[in-house]
């Protein structure tokens, strides 16, 4: 199996497309297991999820001999806000607002400063100009809730407004992304993806394509789906170019999606052991 699919990245496809719908909480060997079909061994996974642990995502608890793993409020939310980027159907309506974040973090405080910025990434703002971050879609809540994990109101000033000239709003969005190279990797993705869907689809018809092997393809198709999470800011449709193919990527997606999910369930829940005394944990 490709080893461009760390294992850490591996482990989050797997709790936001199955673990988190089947209570949150997974035995270690369970995703050990999980993890062999993608070429990960038991260290690496172990040492996957150890990591995570410490930056907050996951937390453990032992039962017995056992140790079970659950996402923590912040993995949750992290998953739920993927979730609902991924399977949306179609580009937000615009309200004709910008919103902007300005920032003055101290020099001594630079790792805050780093961490914000990949969060702004993530959830899909633009850099306008230094420590000037704009999006068009309403993320005031995100905002507030990194204001008060960084600890950081001090340092910041958030504001909504129209945008008066001199260009026009689609110039915004040139300087801040680069919608061409995000078109471009959805090409790819569709060129890769037509393929394969056609292929997978006959085998399935035929019984030739195994319940293993659907769990592959599927997670793997989720797996690289969601990198787009990280470069495309999810732009409303007035703002997007007219030979935009994120409709028609997201369309693909969900088509093969469909295809694969009850064989690939069957075999996710053939070796799931989930961890009965935490089911606390889903609420």
């Amino acid at each position: 199996m490709d080893k461009l699919f760390n294992t850490r990245s591996m482990i989050f496809t797997l709790y936001g497309d199955y673990i988190s719908q089947y209570g949150n909480v997974i035995w270690i060997g369970s995703l050990i297991r999980l993890l062999q079909e993608f070429g990960h061994n038991e260290q690496s996974v172990r040492a996957a999820i150890s990591r995570m642990s410490k930056q907050g995502w996951v937390q453990s608890e032992r039962k017995g001999n056992k140790s079970y793993y659950y996402l923590t409020d912040r993995g949750r939310d992290r998953m739920d806000e993927a979730a609902n980027r991924i399977f949306k159907i179609e580009a937000p309506s615009w309200d004709g607002e910008w919103r902007l974040l300005l920032y003055t973090i101290p020099e001594e405080k630079r790792h805050l400063r780093d961490e914000l910025r990949r969060e702004l990434v993530w959830s899909g703002f633009g850099l306008l100009s230094n420590s000037c971050w704009i999006t068009p879609n309403p993320l005031e809540e995100q905002i507030h809730n990194l204001i008060a994990k960084y600890e950081i109101g001090s340092y910041v000033n958030f504001f909504r407004a129209k945008y008066e000239g001199m260009s026009e709003n689609k110039d915004l969005v040139e300087q801040c992304w680069d919608l061409d190279e995000i078109n471009e990797r959805y090409s790819e993705f569709i060129q890769n993806y037509s393929q394969k869907y056609i292929i997978d689809k006959n085998k399935i018809e035929k019984g030739d394509l195994s319940d293993g092997s659907c769990f592959v393809e599927r997670t793997l198709l989720v797996h690289q789906y969601r990198k787009f999470l990280f470069i495309d800011p999810s732009l409303p449709q007035e703002l997007l170019p007219e030979n935009w193919l994120g409709d028609s990527a997201a369309s693909l997606f969900r088509d093969y999606y469909r295809m694969l999910e009850e064989p690939a369930t069957r075999f996710f829940e053939s070796v799931f052991e989930p961890g009965e005394s935490l089911n606390n944990k889903d609420s």
